[in-house]
C-alpha cells in the first residue's frame, strides 16, 4: 500500500486472493463457453453436411414439433443455444437409429383380401351315374343225392335250359331222371361215332350212334353230332319232344321219359324220380 493513500481507499483496495479468485472465476467461465462452443462448431458442420440435411429432411415432422415447442420458449435465435443443439443432437440420434440397418424392420400388415371361393364347373354339379356292377359268375352248385361236381354242373344245364324255356317244374325232373338213366349225367362220346371225339365229351359209350347226355341218335333225327354233344341243346331238343307228347304231364315221370326216349327198358327211369327231384330243388 502507498503511504499517500487515504483509509478509505486502503479499506477499499482489492486484495491479491480477491483477485486471484476473479481471476479464477473468469478463466473457469471462460473455459466453460470454451467448452460448449468447440462441441458446438463440430455439430453445426455435421449439421451442414448433406447426408445429414437429408436424414433431418425425412424426419421433417418430428423436428417441427421440437423446434415449435423451444420458439415458444424464446429460445429461435441465429445462432443455435445449447438447447437447441441439444434437441437437434437427439433428434439426428433418433433418426439414425430408426434408420439402422442392424434392426429388424417390422413387417407391414397388409389386409388380407377374401379368396374368391371357385365356381363348380357344370361338368362337378351333374351327379355321376353308378356304376352298372360287374356280372359275377355264378358260383357252381353244390352237390347233391350222391352226384359229382361233373354230374351236378351237367343236371344244372338241363334245369337252366327247361327254366328259360318256361317248362313246368316237373318237366325238369322228368329231364333229370332221364338224363340220369341214359348217361348217369355224363356228356358220352361214341366209339362207332368218330366225329364225337372232336367235341368236349366225358366218357365213351358204343350203343348204335347214340351220343350226349340223352343218348340222342343223329341218324333219328335229334340233330348233327357237334349238335348233340353239346348239353343246352341236348336238353332243348328233349324238352320240345317232350311238349310234343300229349297229355305228358298227366303221366308218371317214368311214362314222359319213355314216351321221349323209346328205350328198351321203359320201366328204368322210375328209379331216379326221387333223387331227380332232389337236384331239381336244390337248382331252384
Amino acid at each position: 500500500m502507498h503511504p499517500d493513500d487515504t483509509f478509505d481507499q486502503k479499506t477499499t483496495e482489492t486484495r491479491p486472493e480477491d483477485r486471484s479468485a476473479d481471476a479464477a472465476s473468469a478463466e473457469r467461465t471462460i473455459g466453460r463457453h470454451r467448452a460448449t462452443e468447440a462441441p458446438s462448431r463440430g455439430r453445426r458442420a455435421l449439421l451442414a453436411s448433406t447426408p445429414v440435411r437429408i436424414a433431418l429432411a425425412t424426419g421433417v415432422t418430428c423436428c417441427l414439433g421440437v423446434v415449435a415447442v423451444t420458439g415458444t420458449r424464446g429460445l429461435a435465435q441465429t445462432d443455435r443455444t445449447p438447447v437447441a443443439e441439444a434437441v437437434a443432437d437427439r433428434a439426428v440420434a433418433d433418426e439414425r437409429a430408426s434408420r439402422s440397418l442392424d434392426r429388424a424392420a417390422s413387417p407391414v400388415p397388409t389386409s388380407a383380401s377374401p379368396t374368391p371361393k371357385p365356381k363348380p364347373s357344370p361338368s362337378a354339379t351333374k351327379k355321376k351315374a353308378p356304376k352298372k356292377p360287374k356280372p359275377t359268375k355264378p358260383a357252381r352248385p353244390r352237390p347233391v343225392a350222391g352226384l359229382t361236381q361233373m354230374q351236378m354242373d351237367n343236371a344244372k344245364i338241363i334245369v337252366d335250359v327247361g327254366v328259360d324255356m318256361k317248362m313246368p317244374r316237373r318237366a325238369l325232373v322228368v329231364a333229370i331222371a332221364t338224363a340220369m338213366q341214359e348217361s348217369t349225367l355224363l356228356n358220352y362220346a361214341n366209339g362207332g361215332v368218330p366225329d364225337s371225339f372232336n367235341h368236349p365229351y366225358q366218357a365213351t359209350g358204343w350203343d348204335h350212334d347214340s351220343v350226349g347226355l340223352f343218348q340222342q341218335r343223329p341218324s333219328s333225327g335229334w340233330g348233327t353230332v357237334a349238335q348233340l354233344m353239346r348239353p343246352s341243346y341236348a336238353a332243348r331238343a328233349f324238352y320240345e319232344a317232350l311238349l310234343e307228347i300229349p297229355g305228358w304231364q298227366a303221366m308218371s315221370v317214368a311214362g314222359a321219359a319213355q314216351a321221349v326216349q323209346v328205350s328198351a327198358f321203359p320201366d328204368a327211369y322210375a328209379q331216379h324220380e326221387m333223387r331227380a327231384t332232389t337236384i331239381v330243388d336244390a337248382l331252384t
